[in-house]
């Protein structure tokens, strides 16, 4: 029985690792950079700081659109490979 990965899994993998990858970036400096740059950031927005404003309700709309992203990005990437649950 062969249990080697065809070229067709080997893609499909490939992909999914870079479409987490790229996500996990984005979460990393919505986290970390903003905390880490709040500082900088000092500039007004809507009568807030920006910083406090990116810190308290920026990054929770940036991680619900990441989930979103990553829904459809890899909804694609089934129907491409015909994973797709239809």
């Amino acid at each position: 029985m062969n249990n080697q990965p065809t070229p067709n899994q080997r893609h499909y993998w490939r992909k999914s690792l870079s479409i987490t990858a790229v996500l996990m970036a984005v979460w990393f400096m919505v986290t970390f950079g903003v905390a880490f740059f709040a500082r900088d950031l000092n500039f007004s927005f809507f009568g807030w700081p920006f910083s406090f404003w990116v810190g308290a309700q920026g990054a929770m709309v940036v991680y619900a659109l990441i989930v979103g992203v990553y829904a459809y990005l890899m909804n694609r990437l089934d129907e491409a490979h015909s994973l797709n649950e239809d």
